[in-house]
């Protein structure tokens, strides 16, 4: 009779372990998606509303734009035009683009500040560009520059920038894309998609930061 009755109460027991180990996996679950969802609306409140004023008029030695749309080299150009820069570089240029072509599509005519603009095609990711544009500023002997790149992009590339030059005055210029939605990140399908990529990309970058340094990210 007693060995009848130990069964039902050890499967009590497994069933209660089992309710346990679920309710531990779930919580840990939440606390998971909890902490996702804060960092992501972090990162997303912390993509740049507009530029900062005294930014704007800062020289630096080079003006170095980031591939991504004709904007970014609108706005490069404008700051070249205006004297804020001795040259302009452009990082991650498609090895089979030439300036003539570059300009053309950025709706720019060719003019005098052809003489100062180098294009760097080596570059393929945010990684690259930021070595890409280290090199350059090496050969060129230059200790600062003012970074062009759209605004949910700003964050991630003056981290990939800021590692590889550390002793560099970067100056952030971010670009406001007309199909970037910021305001309203979380309503539009494609502005939700590039923060969250953006989000992931910018953790990673963190991650592997910790992972690679001197002291093991202690």
């Amino acid at each position: 009779m007693r060995r009848g009755l130990a069964q039902p109460r050890s499967a009590r027991r497994v069933a209660s372990s089992i309710l346990r180990t679920a309710h531990r996996l779930l919580l840990a679950l939440s606390v998971i998606a909890a902490t996702w969802l804060g960092g992501l609306i972090w990162f997303a409140e912390s993509i740049p509303r507009d530029r900062d004023a005294p930014a704007l008029a800062q020289a630096t030695d080079a003006i170095v734009v980031l591939t991504g749309g004709p904007a970014r080299l609108k706005a490069g150009l404008a700051e070249l035009e205006a004297g804020r820069a001795r040259k302009l570089f452009v990082s991650g240029v498609n090895p089979r683009v030439e300036l003539a072509e570059l300009l053309r599509t950025a709706g720019q005519p060719a003019s005098a500040a052809e003489c100062c603009i180098v294009l760097g095609y080596a570059a393929d990711n945010t990684l690259g560009n930021a070595a890409e544009t280290r090199q350059w500023m090496e050969r060129e002997g230059y200790r600062s520059l003012r970074l062009v790149t759209a605004s949910y992009h700003m964050r991630r590339s003056l981290a990939e920038f800021r590692r590889a030059m550390p002793a560099v005055e970067i100056v952030a210029h971010p670009v406001f894309p007309d199909a970037f939605m910021r305001d309203s990140w979380w309503s539009f399908p494609g502005t939700l998609a590039l923060v969250v990529s953006e989000y992931h990309k910018y953790m990673a970058v963190l991650v592997r930061e910790r992972l690679t340094a001197p002291d093991g990210g202690r």
